[in-house]
């Protein structure tokens, strides 16, 4: 995937000892560097001989070199006191999410002089972003190795591939939505205008035309949709040409989203898709979410959006998965199933071999399902969605428990405390459909709706105070 470009720029200020700065600049591009995030870091250096931010004159220039590297974040560690006029206007100019953040002071000297008054500076710093109107993100004062700092870095690298990825977000709709589905109405012009979220839309009779294409050709994707069909599910219940034809269905879908630009696809999965070319794609759904194009069923728009930024919040790094909230646990009170007719990830698959089936309601056409049961651990579920002009996002935390055998794609879970989720998710403005992942992204999410105007975080589990004092760092005592 692509790295995030963070532009890295420690600020000092002139009163206080350069030599100081100059050594906690290095200790601290040091220690990012050895958290082995998939980033690039681009710095100060050349732009004056310190490479350092404090001159007036090299305003101009930080700019210009930040813009033409195309970063998606700036983080302005302050090494002493910092120069806060600059860090705004360079903040202001980029229009990326920034960290503030500045290393703890040691004691003072035995002379009684201070070195770098680092935190005093963050105050004025912080105040002077207000001013120019520069939302950011910031870590509690702490020392270059405290846990605190490497957490808080980490979450906020997180947070701007979530605002990376939300920003320049293209969904593929494939038809519209299945005529029984009132629930996953959304607004396209309020998207557009809202967020710049854009729908690319083609119709079913379109994708028909290119998987059957793809079907007749000697294709190598397709040699190698069908060879990963085989290798990893028991495909013992459908025919050589239903592999066949679902792995075409699979390099169609994923070649429209390419010649579209599309990070995502929201597709009408049922039922007419059947008649037209006698499949399911939820296979075909799942081997995609599996390659970083999540697919969203019954043309679920606002589970595309979802899907894109849980998968940014985990950098990219795990699948996620989507689900009907479905029913709850029979003996569990606060058990749920999350379920969905058989598109879950591959990769997330409790046995090693899971079926290939037909759909359990449309057995005599339809084969292309993923069944059986997925991992269970700690997850995220979340889900955007909005009405009337206000959207949110909803965040929970479950693990999996143990639960009865269902058909399709399913895992049980266990919340915190269901009948609170319920009446949220009931109420609104969400449905039964959310995104899960196996990672904990919450803060991630929470933190990006900061940058994201008109998107509201709505957390259930932990609450929004628990995961403000976790952005502070209070849970370590450091």
């Amino acid at each position: 995937m692509e790295k995030i470009k963070l532009g890295f720029a420690p600020t000092r200020r002139f009163v206080f000892s350069k030599e100081e700065a100059l050594k906690f600049k290095n200790l601290i591009k040091e220690k990012i560097e050895s958290f082995g995030l998939n980033m690039e870091i681009v710095d100060l250096e050349g732009i004056n001989e310190e490479g350092l931010l404090y001159d007036r004159s090299d305003e101009t220039r930080i700019i210009k070199k930040f813009k033409d590297a195309e970063i998606d974040a700036v983080f302005f560690p302050h090494c002493n006191f910092g120069t806060e006029d600059i860090v705004a206007r360079v903040a202001k100019a980029i229009g990326k999410p920034v960290l503030l953040w500045g290393p703890r002071d040691e004691a003072p000297l035995e002379n009684g002089m201070r070195l770098r008054d680092t935190q005093c500076g963050l105050f004025a710093t912080g105040k002077v972003l207000r001013r120019f109107n520069v939302k950011f993100s910031y870590i509690t004062n702490c020392s270059v190795t405290s846990p605190v700092f490497e957490r808080g870095f980490k979450n906020f690298i997180a947070t701007a591939n979530v605002v990376k990825h939300f920003t320049n977000l293209r969904i593929l709709q494939i038809s519209t939505r299945p005529s029984d589905f009132w629930s996953v109405i959304c607004n396209e012009g309020e998207l557009l205008e809202t967020f710049g979220i854009q729908i690319h839309p083609i119709t079913l009779d379109e994708l028909k035309k290119v998987t059957l294409k793809i079907e007749k050709s000697d294709s190598p994707d397709l040699e190698e949709a069908m060879g990963y069909i085989k290798e990893k599910l028991n495909w013992s219940n459908v025919t050589e040409q239903d592999v066949r034809r679902i792995a075409s269905l699979k390099v169609a879908m994923k070649q429209l989203a390419t010649d579209t630009k599309s990070t995502a696809i929201a597709i009408q999965c049922w039922s007419t898709l059947q008649d037209i070319i006698g499949i399911m794609p939820c296979l075909a759904n799942a081997i995609l979410t599996d390659e970083q194009i999540p697919v969203a069923c019954e043309t679920d728009i606002h589970g595309a959006i979802t899907s894109i930024m849980v998968q940014a919040a985990t950098l990219n790094t795990k699948p996620t998965f989507f689900a009907d909230i479905t029913v709850r646990h029979p003996e569990n009170p606060n058990g749920e199933l999350l379920f969905h007719c058989g598109n879950f990830p591959v990769s997330l698959s409790v046995e090693q071999n899971p079926k290939l089936n037909k759909h359990f309601l449309f057995d005599d056409h339809s084969p292309g399902t993923h069944e059986g049961e997925i991992k269970g651990g700690e997850m995220t579920l979340a889900r955007f969605d909005g009405d009337h002009g206000e959207y949110s996002i909803f965040l929970g935390k479950a693990k999996g428990i143990e639960g009865p055998f269902t058909r399709g794609s399913y895992v049980w879970v266990e919340v915190n405390d269901w009948p609170l989720w319920e009446e949220k998710l009931v109420k609104g403005p969400y449905i039964h459909h959310s995104v899960g992942v196996h990672a904990d992204v919450i803060p991630a999410l929470f933190e990006a709706c900061e940058y994201i105007p008109g998107l509201n975080p709505d957390p259930v589990d932990p609450t929004e105070s628990e995961i403000r004092a976790w952005l502070r760092g209070s849970d370590l005592n450091i």
